[in-house]
């Protein structure tokens, strides 16, 4: 029997997240996904079991949702929940996550670092305080980080070690920009890279290069990049549904990267996430 195909990064929701209404150029994916677009896509392109992430910046109540979806749909094995590290009621946040009945799907947590203007946010000394509470209730926390803040992760990757760090959309490079973009953020990564507990997504990618004309020789030095610095046990898929969509489908994204990887590797595919996230401990 082959090992289970898991798209480590994608996400659900309704219309009506705020995010969503802030730029025109999101209006292509301004509608609900739900379940049933989910399956769809899952059967199309071949894939078995998934991790849904958090995409309302900021609510904790759809982390519980979340969990409640997990415990009803066989295909979501495990969920990414929202947390405020500068929140004085993390603690409370925290305990109200682990006695939820359905706590087992709560592989990680992730605050929207990305939306905070200070580049040195993950290396500041509340935050990592807040990231050595988190590792005492989940395995993971995922990095949703802007290129400039790279380095501060590394440092809390550093100063975290019993916490597994894991890089949302490989720091989000700018492909678009080519070898500029991959110089400035191979740099950046590397120290990151080097921390033994992180790994990274290979996902993100194609919305971070030219929409409409991107191939997946766009995607390709920054894949290598990543398995030379990360290796292919440290890096796995995701899809990153429905945001893709502004560029590509899923089974694009899924058939550009195994067109680059030349083959379906089964860490990327699958054995890196069910170890990093313990997909297999529920």
């Amino acid at each position: 029997m082959n090992a289970p195909v898991i798209d480590a990064h994608h996400h659900v929701w309704t219309a009506d997240y705020p995010w969503l209404a802030s730029a025109p150029e999101l209006e292509p994916i301004r509608r609900d996904y739900g379940v049933a677009d989910l399956r769809a896509n899952l059967q199309a392109a071949g894939v078995d079991r998934t991790v849904l992430v958090e995409a309302d910046w900021g609510h904790p109540s759809e982390t519980v949702e979340f969990l409640h979806l997990a415990g009803a749909v066989d295909e979501i094995a495990g969920v990414v929940g929202f947390i405020d590290l500068l929140d004085p009621r993390l603690p409370s946040t925290l305990a109200r996550y682990a006695n939820h009945p359905r706590a087992r799907y709560l592989v990680g947590l992730r605050d929207q670092v990305q939306g905070r203007p200070d580049p040195d946010f993950l290396a500041r000394p509340e935050v990592l305080t807040a990231l050595k509470t988190i590792a005492g209730t989940v395995p993971t926390f995922d990095l949703i980080v802007r290129v400039d803040q790279l380095p501060a992760a590394a440092k809390a990757a550093a100063a975290v070690p019993e916490l597994g760090f894991v890089l949302d959309h490989l720091g989000k490079p700018q492909v678009r920009e080519g070898d500029a973009g991959l110089r400035a953020w191979r740099e950046a990564v590397a120290p990151l890279a080097k921390q033994p507990n992180v790994t990274a997504k290979l996902s993100g990618l194609v919305t971070e290069a030219d929409w409409r004309r991107w191939t997946p020789d766009d995607l390709r030095p920054f894949i290598q990049a990543a398995l030379e610095l990360f290796g292919p046990d440290r890096l796995m898929f995701g899809s990153d549904w429905p945001v893709c969509e502004l560029a590509a489908t899923y089974t694009r994204v899924k058939d550009a990267l195994t067109e680059v990887l030349g083959r379906t590797d089964p860490d990327v595919f699958g054995g890196t996430a069910a170890r990093t996230y313990q997909l297999g401990e529920q």
